[in-house]
């Protein structure tokens, strides 16, 4: 492991979130994502969509879901990132990554999506890992090609009107599939 990676790995623990940290995990995932305090971040959708990212709700269906978990990532006692893991057959689905915009751009996100990879492995015996990305999202499409997951071309409409997704800023939003296989 590089010394970078070991540097953000420092003092991380993992663990499934419970009912107790949705409104916790709302709170980072908005702050990534959505309003002034994403763009502390780069992974900011500001400029693309406004409105929300997630809700109670939807948090909450991810932990009580039987064939998901959302691992929380916790730095000394505080909760800095999270991400969905969500078994489907042969692969496991990636989403609702979230690092707190303070601490990105340092390595963690390598860290947690590595420790997500694994434990997908292990769990539930998955060879590949898909997941869903903005498509004019090039510089986040790029990270995720650095670790090692590829563009298919699947394209999938983003939902537009239905403002649970966010509100649109732009008219060519679509998902595409990126999918990494697992060795």
């Amino acid at each position: 492991m590089d010394t970078a990676a070991t540097d953000a790995s420092a003092g991380l623990s993992f663990r499934d979130a419970t009912d107790a940290d949705v409104d916790t995990l709302v709170v980072l995932i908005e702050s990534a994502y959505r309003g002034d305090s994403s763009r502390a971040g780069w992974t900011t959708e500001a400029d693309i969509l406004e409105g929300r990212r997630t809700d109670p709700e939807g948090v909450l269906e991810v932990i009580k879901s039987p064939d998901s978990r959302l691992l929380t990532v916790e730095r000394d006692g505080r909760v800095v990132a999270c991400c969905q893991l969500e078994h489907r057959g042969e692969y496991a689905y990636f989403g609702m990554f979230a690092v707190s915009p303070a601490l990105q751009g340092a390595g963690l996100g390598k860290v947690i999506i590595t420790e997500a990879e694994r434990r997908a492995r292990e769990t539930w015996g998955v060879t590949e890992m898909h997941m869903t990305v903005i498509s004019v999202r090039n510089d986040l499409i790029a990270w995720y090609e650095r670790r090692g997951y590829r563009r298919t071309g699947r394209m999938t409409p983003f939902p537009y009107g239905d403002e649970r997704f966010g509100i649109p800023q732009r008219d060519d939003l679509q998902f595409e599939l990126l999918v990494k296989e697992l060795a």
